[in-house]
């Protein structure tokens, strides 16, 4: 397929031919779903942790004698049921984690770069090169395009003066095409690809491309 590049007035400059593969993934939300919630997932800590009645500090004496008082049985102070007491049920370290085989993780992007392509959420864009950190450039370039929302810019390596040029500006995230995964490309509704990257992105996850 090919798709309209633009530059960074928001002209439309020419087109780029673009894996059918990568961009025109037949939808699947189920495994979208799978793959952003096993991201979520890994990315979780799991350090919570709370007391049991066995771990909590306090005298295993009891608190009153068992009958006669007319008062409920109460046999330790660290009863789940007491103010200070254990935590029944609650969370203890343990880890998230969530496999999902390599086809399927590669596909989910697939969808979810289609995905935006069918909502005309893309825009290519036909270069981003600065010589030094400059905010102005990436604002003028956001309302060029009249974009609003969370911003991703997608570069075709590293590059550390885009980075830092869109650090002051707020909702706007710059990513190689080499770390592109399905959870940041679901999360924002614009997405600005240079035609650099979108040959990166199509060497890596089309057939026969590296993972």
């Amino acid at each position: 397929m090919d798709l309209q590049v633009k530059d960074n007035t928001g002209k439309v400059v020419g087109s780029v031919a673009a894996s059918d593969q990568v961009w025109s993934a037949e939808s699947n939300d189920a495994l979208l779903h799978q793959a952003v919630v096993a991201q979520q997932a890994n990315k979780r800590r799991g350090t919570q942790d709370t007391q049991t009645r066995a771990e909590v500090s306090f005298s295993t004496r009891k608190l009153r004698p068992q009958k006669g008082t007319g008062a409920a049985r109460q046999g330790s102070a660290r009863s789940s049921v007491r103010v200070g007491g254990g935590v029944a049920h609650g969370p203890h370290p343990r880890s998230h984690r969530q496999q999902l085989p390599k086809k399927m993780r590669r596909q989910a992007l697939r969808i979810a770069l289609s995905d935006k392509v069918r909502e005309e959420s893309i825009i290519v864009l036909d270069s981003l090169k600065l010589d030094s950190p400059k905010s102005s450039v990436i604002r003028d370039l956001l309302n060029a395009f009249e974009l609003k929302g969370r911003t991703l810019i997608v570069t075709g390596s590293t590059d550390h003066n885009v980075v830092n040029s869109a650090n002051n500006i707020q909702g706007v995230e710059v990513q190689a095409a080499s770390l592109m995964n399905p959870l940041e490309t679901t999360s924002v509704p614009n997405l600005i690809v240079t035609q650099e990257a979108l040959e990166t992105i199509d060497s890596i996850w089309a057939d026969g491309g590296k993972d």
